[in-house]
């Protein structure tokens, strides 16, 4: 198909008009009134359907997702709770250590870069602005969104939800106590910061809403509540706020007694209510502890139980849940837990990679019929496993000069100034907008009077894929000359090794599957380790997932092999006797697959 005919055939979502007001303004906003559809690829299944439905995790950029959701999901989703980058100016790291000691080598750990949080002027405010109104365009007319934040951009994200809901959507602004003060970093001449901001929104007036309660504590249920002759805790109450008809309900329960003085009270009883009504401040829930049963060492990682908690509040058992940018899953893993539909994505492979096994686990050992689910990639880039790390990879691909102070370019290259453009998916005319918000003009306008004749910038754009006229598009709208170069990696750039691909011996024999072993070299680069000097090739894997009947197109694994923590996969495998073509897809602790298919 041309790329023309692709054009024609891709379908445009126009979105509803946001309110508008109140409005904030930055440098380079722009309006969001629409998006196009993106294809997905359908790469994994895991369980069953319950009831017609399979869950489903997205690894891909979210704004891309969510424009591939519009399609099926408009309208659709009950609640949607997203923990954005909060602008931290810090890279977020996962700490990677071998599972065992048999590698000869001194370094058996690193940290590996998960994200970075580092934004070049209001491009962060566009960022979220954008997202927010695509999940307005999801959200059904009685869903919310919650919006995890800190101190540094509550404010702003504040405004913006004001202009895309309304001032009277707005329902609550949560503070959550993360960690006692003495655990909070010091800081000279202000005080510690121990708080994050969950900022709850709703699509329209009429909500859900279930209530949101924590049990009593020990003191309250001693001080309150005395037993009744059959032994069970009540607490007496006034009926003064109660209706006729409901006191009289009471007394048919046996819930009415009188005092001494004659007057009617009613019996509240302690294993019938729901606890103390929470409020905007919540303290009782701490963060995922070092030796949480929980903790997946993902950066970032929010416990369950603050998510449970905006779970069954704002939402019912078959509501659909969302989360863009799901981390380490534990939206996902709640939903699941609690019988709500789930959807999920996240741009970093390893946070796709940590969500399904995380689940994978909760399919294997939960007793109750758990719905399963499948795992597509959005766009189908899967040059770069970490998007964190792409510009390194490209900067030293290219033999591109970096340029570390400057925050607007990335490099120089052969007298040109490069610019790396978003990766994992077509860069964009939007994508310039950093660089027309950004460019020096004035120095644009010194050189053009020096000079008339010539470019005032050489620039050279690095992209992965791109829409048509790019160069064209950026020279127009600034109205300087500029000698600009477009280099597209998917295109132009084949031959660049990037990631070296992993290495595996796997044998069929005496009807097991016996895998020898495996070498994952970006993962040996890391902790320079030859290959020859690996001992036990299980040290250095995550998972091993077997579909004894692969069909070329899915993975559909009946053997999957996740250890816990402290122990390693078992590396041999009992065929079964109606196997047929047999896919093996071994993942790395850098969340690095080798899939391999052994022909029936």
């Amino acid at each position: 198909m041309s790329t023309h005919e692709q054009d024609i055939n891709i379908e445009q979502y126009e979105f509803e008009p946001i309110k508008g007001y109140p409005m904030l303004n930055w440098k380079g906003k722009r309006p969001f009134r629409s998006t196009q559809y993106y294809p997905a690829q359908l790469k994994e299944t895991h369980g069953e359907a319950v009831e017609g439905w399979l869950n489903k995790i997205f690894w891909g950029d979210n704004i891309q997702v969510m424009s591939h959701m519009l399609k099926e999901y408009r309208g659709k989703v009950k609640l949607v709770y997203i923990d954005p980058p909060f602008d931290s100016k810090a890279d977020y790291k996962k700490k990677i250590t071998l599972k065992g000691k048999n590698v000869s080598n001194d370094h058996n750990s690193f940290e590996e870069k998960q994200y970075t949080d580092i934004w070049i002027s209001d491009g962060y405010l566009q960022y979220i602005f954008e997202r927010i109104v695509l999940i307005r365009e999801l959200l059904s007319d009685d869903g919310s969104l919650y919006v995890h934040c800190d101190s540094r951009k509550s404010h702003y994200i504040r405004c913006i939800l004001d202009e895309v809901f309304g001032m009277d959507n707005f329902r609550n602004e949560i503070k959550w106590k993360r960690q006692p003060v003495r655990g909070a970093k010091a800081r000279s001449k202000q005080y510690a910061r121990n708080s994050d901001t969950i900022i709850f929104y709703s699509k329209s007036n009429n909500w859900t809403w279930n209530g949101a309660y924590k049990p009593y504590d020990e003191k309250f249920i001693k001080t309150k509540f005395r037993p009744d002759e059959n032994g069970r805790l009540f607490r007496d109450c006034d009926l003064g706020d109660y209706s006729e008809e409901s006191i009289k309900k009471f007394e048919e329960q046996g819930k009415i007694y009188i005092t001494s003085g004659r007057k009617k009270r009613l019996k509240r009883y302690l294993d019938e209510e729901k606890g103390e009504s929470l409020g905007d401040i919540w303290i009782d829930i701490p963060e995922v502890n070092s030796q949480a049963a929980e903790r997946t060492n993902y950066p970032t990682q929010k416990p369950e139980a603050l998510i449970e908690r905006i779970i069954k509040a704002s939402s019912a058992p078959g509501d659909i849940i969302f989360d863009g940018f799901m981390g380490s899953g534990t939206t996902q893993v709640v939903a699941m837990k609690l019988g709500r539909r789930f959807l999920g994505a996240d741009i970093n492979l390893g946070a796709v990679q940590t969500t399904t096994k995380r689940l994978v686990k909760m399919l294997n050992n939960y007793e109750e019929e758990l719905s399963g689910f499948e795992v597509y990639n959005v766009n189908n880039y899967e040059v770069f496993r970490n998007p964190v790390q792409a510009k390194e990879l490209l900067i030293e691909a290219l033999e591109v000069q970096p340029i570390y102070n400057n925050s607007l370019y990335d490099g120089e290259k052969d007298g040109r100034m490069v610019k790396v453009m978003p990766v994992n998916r077509i860069a964009t005319r939007a994508d310039l907008n950093e660089l027309i918000t950004n460019f020096d003009y004035k120095l644009f306008e010194k050189r053009q009077q020096e000079s008339p004749n010539q470019p005032v910038e050489r620039l050279l754009l690095v992209c992965m894929g791109h829409e048509p006229d790019l160069a064209a598009a950026l020279e127009q709208e600034i109205g300087y000359k500029i000698d600009i170069e477009v280099v597209d990696i998917l295109r132009d750039k084949t031959n660049l090794e990037f990631k070296r691909d992993s290495e595996a011996e796997i044998i069929v024999k005496d009807d097991k599957l016996v895998i020898k072993n495996f070498y994952p070299m970006n993962l040996l680069q890391k902790l320079s380790i030859m290959k020859e000097n690996v001992e036990d090739w299980k040290e250095l894997v995550e998972s091993v997932m077997i579909d004894w009947n692969y069909d070329g197109a899915v993975l559909e694994p009946a053997v999957v092999d996740i250890p816990e923590r402290n122990e390693l996969v078992t590396g041999e495998y009992k065929v079964p006797e109606d196997a047929g073509t047999i896919r093996v897809k071994i993942t790395d602790l850098l969340s690095e697959s080798l899939e391999v298919t052994i022909d029936g």
